[in-house]
């Protein structure tokens, strides 16, 4: 095992200029030195290509490209082709590095080696203002997840490891696609890659990543993501990695995220059970499937439940009922809003 394997950093820039030297000092005053970063400009109409030239000319662990295809994806692929490291870490051109980030997660592979990803917590930052509710919930999640090594148990509910928080050997990373899938959300799908490889997860209970919330990143912007519960990420990979056909297949929750979920459902298989405690659908029947309690949930031999609640306090209660009836996460039910 080389002690200190060469990092290479795969980073896609576009219209950063702002924020672009902040980031790019974050990861020059690493205090890991044997790292490389391989910038690619995504078509740029602002100073961003400028200030990447700059700071390549200065440092010569820093490559500059000019992608050819326009988005995020294409980009990352043709950033990959120059790699040389044996480890590897994403940067998005707008966040920062906290200065032991690469020391860190490289000091924590080492003892682990081929078949580990190393991830870390994450901070929301913003220049003014205060960070939205809805990403610091989203953080304080992920942080625990980090500190618990939690990933796998709740993959299905939000992206487990974004794009700026994990650590890998490249021969791992070739091994499940690598940027090859162009599938959005990229980090998100590449989650799920990560679990059907099997590939070890290895939680930092530690911020590794600084990450900028503003109203121009493309998980705002794009129409990709406008409709962030992934619902069809999830059930494909849900019906190839998990789906037991031996057992019946329960959905609790009727609200909004529970008929979307069961309308997508109804496209791989009808034979599916539907519970809630709202006592106005119970009974009724919605899309041919008639609402039951989920006090029913016992009756049914082995199930396979997916929860489809977004209220925090609403999931935590759910995931205690069933745990009282001998139910386990991962192998019995999961959440997915």
């Amino acid at each position: 095992m080389i002690k200190n394997p060469l990092v290479t950093i795969i980073m896609a820039a576009r219209d950063t200029e702002p924020y672009l030297r902040d980031c790019l000092d974050s990861i020059i005053n690493q205090t890991y030195c044997n790292w490389e970063l391989i910038a690619v400009n995504d078509h740029s109409i602002d100073r961003t290509a400028d200030i990447l030239e700059e700071y390549a000319s200065t440092d010569r662990r820093i490559q500059l490209l000019h992608s050819k295809r326009e988005k995020l994806i294409p980009a990352l692929k043709e950033g990959y082709r120059l790699r040389r490291g044996t480890l590897l870490n994403r940067m998005d051109s707008d966040d920062r590095m906290p200065l032991d980030k690469l020391e860190c997660m490289v000091k924590h592979w080492l003892p682990y080696g081929r078949g580990t990803i190393i991830a870390g917590g994450t901070e929301h930052f913003v220049d003014d203002g205060q960070v939205g509710d809805g990403f610091r919930r989203y953080e304080a999640w992920l942080n625990d997840l980090a500190a618990r090594s939690a990933h796998y148990e709740e993959i299905y509910q939000e992206c487990v490891i974004p794009s700026h928080c994990w650590l890998l050997h490249y021969k791992d990373f070739e091994a499940v696609g690598g940027f090859e899938p162009e599938v959005y959300p990229e980090d998100y799908d590449l989650c799920f890659r990560f679990y059907q490889a099997k590939y070890r997860v290895i939680g930092l209970n530690k911020i590794l990543h600084y990450w900028r919330d503003r109203s121009e990143r493309i998980s705002r912007t794009w129409e990709v993501y406008k409709d962030n519960r992934y619902f069809a990420l999830k059930l494909k990979y849900f019906y190839q990695l998990d789906r037991d056909w031996q057992r019946p297949l329960v959905v609790w929750g009727a609200g909004k995220n529970g008929k979307d979920l069961v309308k997508l459902i109804l496209q791989e298989e009808d034979n599916l059970h539907w519970v809630c405690d709202n006592e106005r659908k119970i009974g009724k029947d919605i899309y041919e499937i008639r609402m039951r309690h989920h006090d029913e949930i016992p009756n049914f031999s082995n199930p396979q439940i997916l929860i489809a609640v977004s209220s925090p306090p609403d999931r935590l209660s759910i995931k205690e009922q069933l745990e009282s009836w001998g139910k386990k996460p991962v192998q019995d039910f999961w959440f997915f809003s």
